[in-house]
């Protein structure tokens, strides 16, 4: 058995095991690239560390850690009671107005995760508000994030345009982006339909649109474990009783829900999440960095408020995701990703072809870099994207395209791991196996859907 084959079923592995026991697939994935890596890639420990997604890292600490200060403030319940009054009582055109926004960042040049880490903290809060699914409201956020995500100006497109351009290949960038948008659009249609918008959009006399109780986005841990002292998790349940319940009094000395709206600080926090769009969005700057610096900011104007922040980020949430993506970068480092679709791309059939690279560029990228799937796999479809019995180009690359990035909501992607960090108030373990089974079924279905409307039906 070859190197790449043992490295392929060492994942396989792992989605059994954190399926069958409530390990966290993180730390499996951490193992799984120390073993394979040194055993099978020849590969230092440090070499295996240069493949710890550090961007990644720090934009989901940063993120969750600034929206846990702004939950703290009120500012979260101050934004959510704002945009309630906007929509008049209109819950059902609230998932709508989350797509539309993700959206319209991304297409004027935001980065993916960017614009979802800026909407899904404010999309969720809504959906625990008002009971509308966290799955519907997290998808469409995703899903409307990869609808403007290649236009022309945008990240996904420029980077493909290029590499459509470098390989010599006929470009099409409208039909990409057509592709992408309407795709998308019509996956959140159908998610509004079955994740019960049929409901939200006759619930409008069911709400009070103006008054709207706290917001929880984030949950801080309780017990001594906050501080570091493991030792003493057993006296946890006692001295929560003690403390009151589930808050604990050690650490929340401000009373979180009750803040009045227009505060001083909430305008600073506000302020605050407003430049972390402007300079993510129009100064391409790092939104983990910018993240932490805002909420540094924020921490140093009311030490108080902020110390229960550390503990509502999304910890075991960013152990996962990292961990996995660092078994990918092993795979990548040993050419695993390679062998597999230069196999594919070296098919006698260039139909067969042209799926099996639409499932390898939507199973790979449920767990790594989109960006990097469409980088790599494009140029190797050049031979039977050229010559008599060729599948049409524009067609295939904007297939290509949607099947590599629709694949975007697995929790093990940065889209779905940002949804999955700031699902509060609902069963996480729950609602991560719900999230998976969704991107599991994307990925399995997405590339034969895409392959037949733009590879089979033009030929």
């Amino acid at each position: 058995m070859t190197p790449h084959l043992i490295s392929i079923y060492a994942l396989v592995l792992m989605f059994i095991v954190a399926t069958i026991w409530p390990i966290n697939m993180g730390v499996l994935a951490f193992v799984g690239a120390f073993l394979v890596g040194t055993l099978l890639a020849a590969q230092t420990t440090k070499d295996i560390i240069a493949g710890f997604p550090g961007g990644l890292f720090l934009t989901l600490v940063g993120i969750t850690w600034l929206f846990a200060l702004a939950q703290n403030n009120g500012t979260i319940d101050w934004l959510v009671r704002m945009a309630v009054r906007a929509v008049k009582g209109r819950i059902g055109a609230i998932p709508w107005i989350m797509f539309g926004i993700s959206a319209l960042l991304t297409s004027v040049g935001a980065v993916s995760p960017g614009a979802v880490a800026i909407v899904a903290p404010i999309a969720l809060g809504f959906a625990f508000r008002y009971h509308i699914s966290p799955l519907l409201m997290g998808l469409m956020v995703v899903h409307g994030a990869q609808a403007g995500g290649f236009s022309p100006i945008s990240i996904y497109g420029g980077i493909t345009n290029g590499v459509v351009q470098e390989a010599g290949l006929p470009l099409s960038a409208m039909t990409t982006f057509a592709a992408s948008f309407f795709v998308n659009a019509a996956v959140a249609l159908i998610l509004f339909m079955v994740l019960g918008g049929r409901r939200l959009m006759s619930a409008r006399d069911a709400v009070e649109p103006v008054r709207v109780p706290h917001v929880e986005i984030a949950r801080a841990a309780t017990g001594p474990q906050i501080f570091g002292d493991s030792e003493a998790e057993a006296l946890s349940r006692r001295i929560s009783e003690e403390a009151g319940g589930d808050s604990n009094r050690l650490v929340a000395e401000v009373e979180e829900g009750n803040q009045p709206d227009g505060t001083p600080y909430q305008i600073f926090t506000l302020a605050g999440l407003v430049l972390l769009a402007v300079l993510v969005l129009a100064f391409n700057l790092d939104i983990g960095f910018v993240a932490l610096t805002i909420g540094l900011a924020l921490a140093l104007w009311n030490p108080t408020m902020q110390k229960r922040a550390m503990a509502q980020v999304a910890w075991p949430e960013i152990m996962l995701i990292t961990g996995v993506s660092t078994y990918v970068a092993v795979l990548d480092h040993m050419g695993t990703i390679d062998f597999v679709g230069e196999s594919v791309a070296g098919m006698a059939s260039p139909m067969l072809a042209a799926l099996m690279l639409f499932f390898i560029g939507a199973v790979v990228s449920a767990f790594a870099s989109s960006t990097a799937v469409l980088g790599s796999l494009i140029p190797l479809a050049v031979p039977f994207l050229q010559g008599e019995n060729s599948v049409g180009a524009i067609g295939f690359i904007a297939g290509m395209a949607v099947a590599s990035t629709i694949v975007d909501v697995s929790p093990f992607s940065t889209n779905g791991a940002l949804v999955l960090a700031n699902a509060h108030g609902v069963d996480r373990q729950a609602f991560f196996r719900k999230l998976l089974s969704y991107g599991a079924l994307v990925t399995v279905v997405a590339p034969v859907v895409l392959w037949l409307i733009f590879v089979v039906l033009p030929g």
